[in-house]
């Protein structure tokens, strides 16, 4: 029997085909018939593996976060460490698909990968003697931080017009020259943000030597 020309559909083809839609033209690009005509199938076909294209979307989604590491959450990692080394993967899966943010900012839904990564971050602050409702905070903030950081770039922002920043916006006179240093400037915003944050934190920690952690906050937080 002769092999058919066009490879058998299955989630996987379908998953990477709409990737690669999403990267290229956003979310609005990804529809059932596109898809299809995309993977050279009739539209019907993809019903067979996906009920509805949130459902493509949902695996989408979820295939991006399969590629963040967790491994430090179970290796003994410091928490602080863990945190950012958590974070950095997570970003960097994330800015590797920047249009599929949107769609992954919703929550984790019924998606494998970013249940296991929420389950990994919230147990380990447990682990780490975190109280259940600031744990699940720090999760949270962390989310939001790395997220908001993969959108889109700060340096790219400025416009390339010494001219405009002169004039108007004297505190500016170099901004003509970030989108040049583009991912230095990012990836250094980012670093400075991650590190503030998990100082931060730190000093917050139950039985720590910050203030914070003696507070009022820490109390409520246990309850």
């Amino acid at each position: 029997m002769a092999r058919p020309r066009t490879p058998l559909l299955n989630r996987e083809r379908i998953v990477t085909a709409a990737l690669a839609l999403v990267d290229a033209e956003g979310l609005p690009a990804v529809s059932t018939r596109r898809l299809a005509a995309e993977l050279g199938v009739s539209g019907p076909s993809l019903y067979n593996h996906f009920r509805t294209k949130d459902e493509i979307l949902d695996a989408v989604a979820d295939a991006v976060c399969a590629d963040v590491d967790l491994s430090m959450f179970t290796d003994g990692t410091d928490w602080r460490d863990a945190l950012m080394a958590w974070a950095r993967s997570y970003r960097a899966a994330l800015a590797a698909h920047p249009n599929i943010v949107p769609y992954l900012a919703q929550g984790p839904g019924r998606r494998p990968s970013q249940l296991r990564m929420a389950d990994a971050v919230y147990g380990a602050m447990r682990a780490a003697g975190w109280p259940r409702a600031q744990a699940t905070h720090i999760g949270a903030t962390m989310r939001y931080f790395v997220a908001g950081s993969a959108l889109g770039s700060f340096a790219r922002g400025f416009v390339d017009d010494a001219a405009l920043y002169a004039r108007d916006y004297p505190h500016l006179d170099q901004a003509h020259l970030l989108a040049e240093h583009r991912q230095r400037v990012d990836e250094g915003a980012f670093e400075t943000g991650l590190r503030a944050l998990v100082d931060g934190l730190a000093l917050r920690f139950p039985g720590g030597r910050g203030e914070a952690a003696k507070g009022p906050d820490a109390r409520r937080a246990a309850d």
